[in-house]
């Protein structure tokens, strides 16, 4: 196989705590990087680096791992601008707007519902982004539930089922019958498709007992499970997410000492999602809390038609170094490493030797550049799987 130096890189975070600064970003300045195939198998300083059969000069700037996305909503269709307008003119956002999209969803052909994931995820791809996880959810009958898992799965290997986004309005008078629904002829229909099983489990949509017995039943039919947990108020999520090995608590907003400390202490990852809080002007979660008890922290866009319309990592990472308290470093790790982490991962969200070659070159000599120039498009070129793709 054909090998590829990237070289003369000013900073080049490995996520290898072994490596480098031994800090958890594993710095290492003046470095390069080999590829061959789709995978690292060499990193260290630019001065020792071995002979390959081609060069790219860095030329003085620094290199990361590619952004693990590890929370969105892709399958979708229709727009939801009135309804941001409108919040952004004073009207509190309650979730309802999910029926909105249910109902352009179900109108879509597969063909257009799969361009928009692919427009979306090159979209994703372009500001650094190499692994993307996204969700069903905005179809809600076992038909439509089942034709979106088959269209993200063309797209991402890493695809989760959400029939239980909110109680379908065909449901509206019979939300146990929903859940039935869910867990049974829905469930069967989905599951081939998928690797994940989620539940928003919030007042309105799901509550803890009900999120339990969807989360139990995709368990028994091979899927593990995440949850949208304690995004809008206090409430069970966090906790049953961690009774249940979950992979990942998303959103995380609204914890008391209890449901951080479980985090602390638990190996599910709390996922923020500060687009969210962007696009809503909700509370931002308390990302320093997290981080302090002892919490994997994780995040991501939630690029969803109504709620958080982003697919920028690199504005996610400005945003959570803005306002919730994480440092530069951290915030990089969280979008990289702490992806990785909440899809169970270990070879992707790092640069060392055996990982996949997912790498994104900044027009920067360091990282910090992301948080310290929000806005700016400084990701120069893009790597996924040994292949140059930007």
């Amino acid at each position: 196989m054909t090998t590829t130096a990237v070289t003369h890189i000013a900073s080049l975070v490995t996520n290898d705590p072994s490596l480098g600064n031994g800090t958890p970003l594993g710095l290492i300045q003046d470095a390069a990087v080999v590829i061959e195939g789709d995978r690292i198998v060499w990193t260290g300083e630019s001065s020792k680096a071995p002979a390959t059969d081609n060069v790219l000069d860095a030329a003085g700037r620094a290199v990361i791992p590619g952004f693990v996305d590890s929370h969105s909503h892709l399958v979708f269709a229709g727009d939801r601008t009135q309804e941001f307008n409108a919040r952004m003119s004073g009207q509190p956002y309650t979730a309802g707007g999910i029926r909105t999209t249910v109902a352009a969803t179900r109108q879509a052909s597969d063909d257009e519902l799969s361009a928009n994931v692919a427009r979306y995820l090159a979209e994703a791809l372009r500001q650094g982004t190499t692994t993307l996880e996204t969700k069903s959810g905005y179809g809600l009958t076992v038909e439509d539930e089942a034709r979106a898992l088959r269209v993200a799965s063309r797209h991402t290997d890493e695809v989760t089922y959400l029939g239980a986004h909110i109680v379908s309005p065909d449901y509206a008078d019979d939300p146990a019958g929903y859940v039935d629904l869910v867990t049974g002829p829905m469930l069967e229909a989905c599951a081939p498709h998928a690797r994940w099983i989620d539940v928003f489990c919030e007042r309105g949509a799901f509550d803890g007992d009900q999120a339990r017995a969807i989360l139990t039943a995709g368990r028994a039919k091979g899927l593990h499970p995440r949850i949208h947990a304690n995004q809008l108020t206090y409430g069970p999520g966090v906790q049953l997410a961690v009774e249940l090995d979950a992979a990942s608590a998303d959103h995380c907003t609204h914890l008391t000492d209890a449901d951080v400390d479980a985090l602390g202490q638990g190996g599910t990852v709390a996922t923020l999602l500060p687009g969210a809080e962007f696009s809503t002007r909700a509370t931002w979660p308390d990302a320093r809390r997290l981080l302090d008890a002892g919490a994997t922290v994780a995040l991501s866009t939630d690029c969803n038609p109504g709620s958080s319309f982003t697919s920028s990592m690199p504005f996610c990472i400005a945003l959570a170094v803005r306002d919730m308290g994480m440092t530069p470093d951290e915030a990089l790790w969280s979008a990289t490493a702490g992806g990785a982490a909440a899809l169970r991962r270990t070879d992707i969200g790092r640069i060392t030797p055996g990982a996949r070659a997912d790498l994104v070159l900044l027009d920067a000599p360091s990282h910090v550049h992301l948080a310290y120039r929000p806005g700016v498009p400084l990701v120069s070129a893009v790597w996924r799987g040994g292949e140059r793709v930007e």
